[in-house]
């Protein structure tokens, strides 16, 4: 299935850096695909920008190499092409609603018609500097002739050789109008404010010109911007008008007209199992934590949530009681949230206010308020197709705290890969630090572990555990990685795991599921059990974990699990490169989960993994890496130990022991 709109920015050199970008900022996040077309750039490309290099500077050269890649990359995923220059500023929403109404077998050339020079050619060209639509029925005819437009027609400028080339070969001339749909441009003067701007083919306008600096570019952005916003909701306004108009014709009569109009009813629960429930809170507090306590600070997105809600409330009572009166924030006295999945989020907020006359006069009143915020529009996203079927490298780094561990990850594993053929390769990666590796020939820390692998290989004759060794005092997942990359080819699948982490057949299918090359790496949230002696005081332990709510948690501090491809993991490397020229200590301040964030464009998910287990054990928290990382190990430790009321149970107990 083709999607409807490419769009190709035509730039150079000297202007990809600011008004490129200017365009890319104002533009990309509106569009499906936006790309940047150019003769020659700079080393460094801006960071988010799709630059095609063309190698020459020669103008029509370019356009012929820019139709060319059109035809060759895209003509088959989309149905629409605007092809604009980085000197002119495109309104998005227009253009798209411009080719949704547009016909996809049209030969259609579109935009500001002009004169050839010396007028001997039939036909008129589309101006460049306004932007111009070809369809691609109308690219698809012109395939087979390009070679010959680039040998025989001779022009100074590219819009006109392009017109040139067009008109002699498809006999499509360029049109301002379409079946009724009209082509909107506007030439900008000098100096021009576009607050004061009052002609009427600049409020209309699809696209700009010329725009001469990236700050002019920013001003037209801002306008357009609000000049959408404010037709948007006019038009949601009309709407729910012919909503509400229309409901009190049905059965129910204005009762079957919904609040907020036009957003779905409430949920209705069927049991009381699927009552929603909703949520205290106040302006610095939550009374419902995601670790089970009672009260919690509000921070981050929930404070700003909070904080948004009570002003935008505040701001609509003022909208319905101005001028008559004046309301004014005193304290938020009671607040309620609930996530209705069939709507969004819900609020009942009270609040107390001072509500202040026209002449002065103030009384201090409690107002009730309730307020929705709406899901917005659901988007199906495509994803690449990916199989069951990759072989998976799982690496296991170790170091000397871990190696008592090493046993029963083996005894799992085993179960779990030897047993059924899984096609899996398991590596251990044995990290000594400095002392550890002197002493190696004499007394190696990891022989009882190289010894069980030679016991599994003995056991399982198909089956080879590779190991490599390092020497490091620092084990920084970066730097490790690095090696483990090296030593493999790049359309490897890596698994990297923990000592305590349990490995099943389930979740390696979900690592290859999860995981996709140059799109998307994934990072499971494992289920960390509970220590044994706070979960289970006094009690015999089971000796299997399970999913339940005493037996352990989802551990959101711990980053080390991932699943990616080498190839993914190399780009984003090589996207750091620069960074660390300039700060080696980068390599232990960052985990390899920051550095897809921070250094690729790639899909990056996080997700709990029911089938990802791990047993109770302590760990040691290396403070020679970054605080960051050291904070988080901390708080993984601590919260691990037992939940609140386990640990509330064994504070007591001790205190009853002794107090007798």
């Amino acid at each position: 299935m083709r999607q409807r709109l490419f769009v190709g920015v035509l730039t150079s050199k000297n202007t990809l850096n600011t008004l490129g970008v200017a365009v890319n900022r104002t533009l990309a996040h509106r569009l499906e695909r936006l790309v940047y077309f150019t003769g020659t750039r700079g080393r460094k490309v801006p960071h988010g920008m799709a630059v095609v290099t063309h190698s020459d500077e020669r103008p029509i050269w370019n356009m012929y190499q820019t139709v060319r890649y059109l035809l060759d990359h895209y003509v088959n995923d989309f149905d629409w092409f605007f092809l604009v220059q980085d000197d002119t500023y495109t309104e998005a929403h227009r253009i798209t609603r411009l080719v949704a109404h547009l016909s996809i077998d049209t030969h259609l050339y579109l935009g500001r018609p002009e004169e050839f020079i010396g007028g001997d050619t039939e036909g008129r060209y589309c101006y460049g500097g306004f932007g111009y639509l070809l369809s691609r029925s109308l690219l698809l005819l012109l395939q087979q002739h390009l070679e010959s437009c680039r040998n025989d027609i001779l022009s100074a400028r590219p819009d006109e050789w392009l017109g040139r080339c067009i008109i002699d070969y498809t006999g499509v001339s360029c049109a301002e109008e379409h079946e009724g749909l009209h082509y909107h441009y506007f030439e900008l003067g000098k100096n021009v404010d576009p607050e004061r701007e009052t002609d009427l083919r600049f409020q209309s306008a699809y696209t700009v010109h010329p725009v001469l600096d990236p700050l002019q570019m920013y001003r037209l952005h801002k306008y357009f911007a609000q000049v959408e916003l404010e037709r948007t909701y006019e038009e949601i306004q009309q709407l729910q008008l012919e909503i509400q108009n229309a409901s009190s014709l049905s059965a129910d009569g204005d009762h079957s007209a919904t609040w907020p109009i036009g957003i779905p009813p409430p949920f209705q629960p069927k049991t009381r199992f699927e009552v929603l429930r909703w949520d205290y809170f106040t302006e610095e507090q939550v009374y419902a934590c995601v670790d089970g306590s009672p009260k919690c600070e509000l921070r981050g997105a929930d404070l700003a949530d909070v904080a948004d809600v009570v002003a935008t409330a505040m701001e609509e009572l003022n909208r319905k009681y101005q001028p008559v009166l004046r309301v004014r924030k005193q304290q938020l006295v009671n607040g309620y949230r609930r996530f209705d999945p069939t709507r969004g989020m819900e609020y009942t907020l009270d609040l107390q206010v001072e509500v202040v006359t026209q002449k002065g006069h103030s009384r201090s009143v409690t107002k009730r308020v309730h307020l929705v915020r709406p899901l917005s529009e659901v988007e199906i996203i495509p994803m690449p197709y990916v199989t069951e079927a990759s072989r998976i490298n799982v690496i296991l780094p170790l170091t000397a705290h871990d190696r008592d561990y090493a046993a029963r990850f083996l005894e799992a594993y085993a179960a779990a890969a030897f047993e059924s053929s899984e096609n899996a390769v398991l590596t251990f990666l044995f990290i000594y630090d400095p002392f550890e590796a002197q002493q190696v020939t004499q007394n190696d820390i990891f022989a009882s572990v190289k010894a069980q692998i030679t016991e599994y290989e003995r056991k399982y004759a198909e089956v080879k555990i590779p190991w490599i060794s390092v020497k490091t005092d620092a084990p920084s997942q970066i730097k490790v990685m690095d090696i483990i990359s090296k030593k493999h080819p790049v359309d490897t699948l890596f698994f990297v795991a923990g000592v305590g982490t349990e490995v099943t057949i389930e979740f390696l299918n979900r690592c290859r599921m999860n995981t996709i090359n140059n799109w998307q790496v994934f990072f499971p949230i494992h289920f960390q059990g509970y220590n044994p002696a706070i979960a289970y005081h006094n009690q015999v332990p089971p000796t299997t974990l399970d999913l339940l709510r005493d037996m352990g948690r989802f551990d959101r501090d711990v980053f080390h699990e991932a699943c990616f491809y080498n190839a993914d993991y190399m780009a984003a490397r090589t996207r750091m490169a620069g960074d660390v020229q300039e700060n080696e200590d980068i390599l232990e301040t960052l985990d390899i989960y920051d550095m897809f964030i921070k250094y690729s464009n790639l899909h990056v998910f996080r997700a709990v993994e029911p089938a990802l287990l791990q047993h109770y054990r302590h760990q040691a928290c290396n403070p020679r890496l970054s605080e960051e990382i050291y904070h988080r190990c901390v708080q993984s430790s601590l919260e691990g130990v037992g939940s609140r009321s386990q640990l509330a149970m064994v504070l007591f107990e001790q205190e009853q022991g002794n107090s007798t």
